[in-house]
């Protein structure tokens, strides 16, 4: 069965994403929603221990605290409280750490670090999948055992204010209530007075127990303008005003003989050196936690603050309160907080955190007996024992004390080991689902590899054996091969498994699908057997008969494409995998400086080359050059490799992304200074004025004065949100979020691109014009660009400029003069796409997804037009390659619709190398811990490309039946 190539490798595409989408529901499996009766109750706690005797009554000690006010300030870092200029951010707080009763400690967040994920940690104890990243945009309710639910089981009342993600994940759970949208981030005030306007009503009352507030303005300043923004210190003396408002409202209220109070001030992540954070750095996964409570002992000096994980406040929590500790939690408790307890009672709230972690090593490890800390538990455990005999015998002497503070030690040093194993295993993976997802991507990647040469041929067509597969013996015998395999997993895996639970007519379609790409994977093999390949140096990328022939410059894109996905096995080449780019665009620039050296100074070829265009135009005529024109050809042809260099290199230095040089300033960062607004002004107006002359060339004049209002726009808002000046602009002049403004643009970036759908339906329906074709496609792309000028930062739009001149420059002097083939001038566009990604300033940690473009031109937080607008600015660099390639491959008249096959089928090949790859490493790295904080959001990364790269084959094979019905 002959299929086209553009239609061949789109249902490859898309078949990989549902193999990809397998995968990753194995690999990022639903949260476990544990049923009521399985949470941890009173009752089933253990007995406190005695040797030699009945054993002893579950007796509890009397709770610690009696009310507890926990202050949580999203994306508040550790020296924002600890560090040095803590005593100038929050000078009452940083007092009370020093000299007040108090306890202060550096506590550690596991990445994702996310709000959703985070507030599970702290109310679980558990280390929450890196699948909570994408449900942090709609979080469920959380039926998993938590600290929220064992207090309300035990008649505490809770009132709670801010961020309305608590509200979700614990539905019926406050007495009390008011919810703050946490994903608007243009608000930092009226989100934190919406909490504070019930602070000092709800302190004067007696009818609550635990009181917890959820401040947001610190962290949408972080996004807005980072963590070095003039915003940070008044946001951070009013959270340090409210604090020391709270603290004399408990201390008026403690009554003599009652318990007392317990202040919590802590944060749920840092924030990045961007003012981002979901990744791993130390300022995003380091925060501080304060507990203050006249329990504790005042402090004399300056004491050095301990080290805690974040998930160690939920046991300490639920001890100090009296309740159960939830049966997930893998936190410790914190020992300093038992300090001012009776040896005793120490000792029984160790050994119930002991006994919990202990459980939960056998419901989650199959080898649990070898866990560390499991035997020092045991042992622990046996010497509490006996010390709780010699106690109830009336021993009093000093040996019993030191017998006691030894098993003390002995259960710390056990609860760290058996905490520290289980954080290790982060989670349970659907094994099945992976390698059945596995399997299939694997099968049509080999499938696509072998299809190479016929793909890539001049009939642009694939020969695939699908009846002669159907009809063999082999297919119905794997058919019932995998079935049993099926049957046997299925009915024998303790774990349920989500391709287990479809339905058999799905597994049935999975299962000879699967059988059907095996047998004709075997048939293009055996076809495909006898070709040698061979490199010839003149030779572009394309099958000549039977033979493959490679140029200098094939071998190199097909040795940089191998060897950066080979690279990426190693997390050190992940997290700085924009060096691998940028040293291949580099290269790439050389070599293609040597062909067009050859090309004018070797080869000396005729000069009918000089007479093509990029897009047809108006008045375009393309054998009406003079030789002064073809002179300065030749020369803005040798000048263009050189010029990409030097824009590379700049924009280099421009936004420093990674792990290991993120946190070093950048002109990004002089930029954004408030002392060179002026720089950036002028910056920006020369960017979006050279934007405006780069792509209006090819549009209709419609088009062209609406793009103009619209680049006015994009300054108009960047000057409204205080990024830039107007020269008319007042010094007094307040901030606004820049909405009228953003909307205005919205209106033209419509308007174009209904002008240009309108045209491209016209070219296709009723004219079959390719001039008009050309010209609908690029008023798309215009519109595009007008909305990404708009949704990148101010001292990102030379980052835009510097795309669109590449791009003309090498589509009018490089790719058509030098007769560079459809697979060679996709595979340059999609480097150039990866190495605009992170010249935009992202990288392969999600802390550099800016999510303030999401709400660009909205007043409230709106799900869907916030979800693409972010993804839209994220990926803006490989999109526009991605669509500029369209542009290219679709307007070139004088060539066959071959072009636009070879193009959707390297697409296609280009992004699938490094999805299977991906698959491959995870599955290998599973349980390694960087996994999650590096690979995790690189698998996620790809994904979203090879979804990308699918619809942009769809259009590709829009186009290319417009030009078989036009050339018809």
């Amino acid at each position: 069965m002959k299929v086209r190539s553009s239609i061949f490798a789109s249902f490859i595409l898309i078949f990989e994403v549902i193999g990809v989408a397998l995968f990753l529901r194995g690999f990022f499996p639903l949260p476990v929603k544990s049923s009521v009766e399985s949470k941890s109750k009173l009752s089933d706690l253990p007995a406190e221990p005695l040797t030699g005797g009945s054993p002893n009554s579950s007796r509890l000690p009397q709770p610690l605290f009696k009310r507890v006010v926990i202050m949580l300030i999203d994306g508040l870092r550790e020296d924002f409280v600890l560090g040095p200029n803590g005593r100038l951010y929050m000078p009452y707080t940083r007092h009370l750490v020093e000299k007040g009763s108090s306890h202060s400690f550096v506590a550690k967040a596991r990445p994702p670090t996310v709000t959703m994920p985070r507030i599970k940690a702290l109310t679980t104890g558990s280390i929450p999948g890196f699948i909570d990243v994408v449900m942090n945009l709609n979080s469920p309710a959380l039926l998993e055992d938590n600290l929220i639910w064992q207090a309300k089981a035990a008649g505490k009342r809770i009132v709670f204010y801010g961020d309305d993600t608590w509200v979700r994940l614990f539905p019926k759970h406050f007495v009390e209530y008011d919810g703050t949208t946490s994903f608007f981030v243009s608000d930092y005030t009226e989100v934190d007075n919406n909490v504070t306007r019930h602070l000092d009503s709800t302190l004067k009352r007696d009818d609550w127990d635990i009181l917890i507030l959820h401040y947001l303005g610190l962290d949408h300043i972080g996004h807005i303008s980072g963590p070095h923004s003039s915003l940070i210190q008044p946001k951070l003396l009013e959270m340090d005003d409210i604090m020391k408002r709270i603290h004399s409202a408990l201390v008026t209220k403690e009554a003599e003989g009652s318990l007392p109070y317990l202040l919590v001030l802590c944060g749920d992540h840092g924030m990045s050196e961007t003012g981002s954070h979901g990744g791993s750095s130390e300022q995003e996964i380091n925060t501080p936690l304060v507990l203050i409570s006249p329990a504790f002992k005042r402090k004399v000096g300056n004491e050095q603050h301990g080290v805690v994980e974040q998930v160690d406040l939920t046991p300490t929590l639920a001890l100090g309160l009296g309740l159960p500790i939830s049966q997930n939690s893998v936190g410790r408790v914190i020992a300093a907080v038992l300090e001012e307890t009776s040896l005793r009672d120490q000792l029984r709230f160790l050994h119930l955190n002991g006994h919990q972690l202990s459980c939960l090593l056998k419901d989650s490890m199959p080898d649990y007996d070898k866990a560390a800390g499991l035997e020092q538990f045991r042992v622990a455990e046996k010497a509490h024992g006996s010390w709780m005999k010699l106690y109830l015998e009336g021993n009093t002497s000093e040996v019993l004390t030191n017998m006691g503070k030894k098993v003390l030690k002995q259960y710390l040093e056990a609860l760290a080991a058996m905490s520290s194993a289980l954080s290790k295993q982060l989670g349970k993976y659907d094994m099945y689902s992976m390698i059945a997802g596995m399997v299939f991507v694997f099968q049509l990647l080999l499938v696509l590899l072998l299809a190479m040469p016929e793909a890539l041929s001049g009939s642009a067509a694939v020969d695939l054996p699908v009846l002669s597969s159907l009809l063999s013996l082999p297919f119905y015998l794997l058919c019932l091969l995998l079935a049993s395999v099926h049957v046997l997993v299925c009915t024998s895996t303790e774990s349920s498994c989500y391709f287990c639970s479809l339905s058999w007519g799905l597994v049935f379609v999975a299962i000879a699908f699967s059988s059907a790409m095996f047998c004709i994977l075997i048939n293009i093999a055996a076809r495909r057997l006898p070709l040698e390949p061979k490199i010839h140096r003149k030779s572009p990328l394309s099958s000549i008969g039977s033979e493959w022939t490679l140029s200098e410059l094939d071998v190199l894109l097909l040795a940089g494409t191998i060897g950066h996905t080979l690279s990426l096995a190693a997390s050190s080449f992940v997290e700085e995998e924009h060096q691998t780019w940028y040293f291949l665009l580099n290269t790439l620039c050389l070599t293609v400086f040597q062909d067009v050296c050859r090309k004018y100074f070797r080869e000396q070829r005729g000069s009918g080359d000089e007479d093509e265009l990029i897009l047809p135009s108006k008045d375009s005529h393309p054998f009406a050059h003079s030789k002064s024109d073809i002179y300065s050809d030749k020369w803005l042809a040798l000048a263009t490799p050189p010029f990409t260099l030097v824009c590379c290199r700049l924009l280099r230095s421009l936004n420093q992304t990674g792990v290991q040089w993120a946190h070093l300033p950048d002109v990004g960062h002089w930029l954004n200074s408030s002392e060179h607004k002026v720089v950036l002004s002028l910056l920006s107006a020369f960017c979006l004025v050279l934007i405006y002359f780069l792509v209006q060339r090819w549009c209709s004049w419609v088009s062209k004065v609406a793009l103009a209002l619209g680049l006015l726009g994009v300054y108009s808002y960047r000057a409204a949100v205080d990024n830039v000046l107007f020269p008319w602009q007042h010094s007094g002049r307040t901030t606004s979020r820049g909405t009228v403004e953003a909307r205005f643009v919205y209106v033209f970036v419509l308007g174009i691109l209904f002008t240009g759908t309108k045209d491209l339906l016209r070219s296709q329906i009723i004219t079959a014009d390719a001039t008009l074709k050309s010209r609908g496609l690029w008023e798309i792309y215009s519109g595009l660009v007008l909305l990404v000028s708009l949704l990148f930062r101010a001292h990102n739009l030379p980052v835009l400029c510097c795309c669109l001149l590449i791009q003309t420059l090498m589509a009018q002097f490089i790719w058509k003069k030098l007769h560079y083939d459809a697979a060679q001038t996709t595979i340059m566009h999609y480097w150039f796409g990866q190495a605009f990604f992170y010249f935009q300033g992202n990288s392969n940690n999600i802390a550099t997804i800016d999510i303030s473009v999401g709400f660009v031109g909205l007043e409230s937080y709106v799900e869907a037009p916030a979800i693409f607008l972010t993804a839209l600015s994220t990926y803006a660099g490989p999109l526009l390659w991605a669509c500029h390639l369209v542009c290219y491959l679709s307007s070139e008249r004088d060539r066959s619709p071959v072009a636009v096959s070879h193009g959707c089928y390297c697409l296609a090949l280009l992004r699938s190398v490094p999805a299977a790859a991906y698959i491959v490493l995870v599955t290998v790295l599973r349980y390694h811990l960087f996994i999650w904080s590096v690979f995790s959001p690189k698998l996620l990364y790809e994904s979203m490309h090879l979804l990308l790269t699918a619809g942009v084959c769809l259009i590709f094979i829009t186009m290319e039946q417009s030009h078989s019905s036009s050339k018809s």
